[in-house]
């Protein structure tokens, strides 16, 4: 029989954002991107959508070096759009601080600068706004009914 494949090594990594979690899988590979199985422009219409999630790559210049994969649920599409941009973040710091590791050079060097390119960024921390929820005795999370004087 042939050679069997060795198993290419892969860097998880999950983002938040509102009510939407995604986990994201990065492989070296030729810059395939798939989210929930469909490509990245059928599935994000607008373009600011596909500019958060390509932004980690280009930041990194790894858009044409790895494949992803993504699954995400919850939210909508612009919440799903900023957790896949923090889950891609987390999954190329764990495949950067892995590289820097295992050249013994810690936090310096090409690996860890990248991971303080991406911390500098911000695509490393959570947006923590999530919707207010509603008050009893009222219309929405603030907004009261009409006052009637007489």
């Amino acid at each position: 029989m042939a050679e069997t494949a060795a198993k290419k090594k892969s860097y998880l990594g999950t983002g938040r954002r509102k009510t939407a979690v995604a986990r994201v899988r990065i492989v070296d590979g030729a810059g395939k991107l798939t989210i929930n199985g469909r490509a990245l422009e059928s599935y994000f219409t607008e373009t600011k959508d596909r500019n958060a999630v390509l932004a980690p790559l280009k930041l990194c210049e790894m858009t044409a070096k790895v494949d992803v994969r993504v699954l995400a649920h919850g939210g909508g599409f612009t919440g799903q759009s900023g957790a896949i941009c923090q889950g891609m973040a987390r999954a190329l710091k764990n495949m950067f601080s892995q590289a820097a590791e295992s050249e013994g050079q810690g936090e310096e060097g090409p690996a860890g600068g990248m991971v303080k390119k991406l911390r500098d960024s911000g695509y490393l921390t959570r947006d923590g706004r999530m919707k207010e929820r509603k008050k009893y005795g009222r219309k929405g999370a603030r907004r009261s009914f009409q006052f009637s004087k007489r």
